[in-house]
């Protein structure tokens, strides 16, 4: 992919293009994890595409270049105690809005993959398939779902008997089950979520 899209607001003054993206609003399991990227006008990188279409192996290479080559990069995890008091919706805004606040420079102009931000009074687009359109969308969604799969990673070594290696979270057959066998454990689960909620009304783990 290159930055086709965010040429065409080079072309209009803009030099610094932020690009923002989060991974796991879905999960049952674990934080939510945004990032915003912003790349030299000139960088191009045809390996980076939306991360949900890359395979693993291919996102932790692009991961590395991404942090190399990025002008100014920034990831922000919010935590399932957080998602549940202000809802997911509003903790992945968040997520993208302290990722722009924490970026080394001060941008110009906003992408984000359909979420519009408060806080800034900057020109932004909030585009639907975001991380198909722009590079920084992109570049963002590929560091923000790294992370958040190594954070999955780890709490798989701490609690394998719930499998997050494998399902990271999400409401996989074999995840229902295991936090029906085992319960859920207040630090990583989201009690907001139905059949977390269903299942903490019977047992919990502290």
């Amino acid at each position: 992919m290159s930055l086709e899209y965010e040429k065409n607001i080079y072309q209009k003054g803009y030099r610094l293009v932020v690009g923002c993206d989060e991974a796991g609003r879905g999960p049952l399991a674990g934080p939510v994890v945004a990032a915003a990227v912003i790349f030299p006008s000139n960088y191009q990188n045809d390996e980076i595409n939306d991360s949900k279409k890359l395979n693993d192996k291919k996102r932790r290479k692009l991961f590395d270049e991404i942090k190399e080559h990025a002008l100014s990069y920034a990831i922000t995890i919010i935590s399932p105690q957080i998602i549940d008091k202000i809802n997911i919706y509003e903790a992945s805004r968040l997520a993208m809005s302290e990722s722009i606040k924490k970026l080394s420079m001060v941008p110009d102009y906003i992408l984000t993959d359909a979420m519009p931000l408060k806080d800034f009074n900057l020109p932004q687009e909030n585009l639907i398939k975001g991380d198909a359109k722009a590079l920084s969308i992109a570049a963002a969604s590929i560091l923000a779902k790294v992370t958040r799969d190594d954070i999955m990673l780890d709490l798989d070594k701490k609690y394998p008997q719930y499998g997050f290696a494998s399902h990271k979270g999400y409401p996989t057959k074999a995840h229902l089950e295991a936090i029906e066998k085992y319960g859920v454990i207040k630090e990583i689960y989201r009690f907001s979520y139905a059949p977390v909620n269903a299942v903490a009304k019977k047992i919990a783990l502290f």
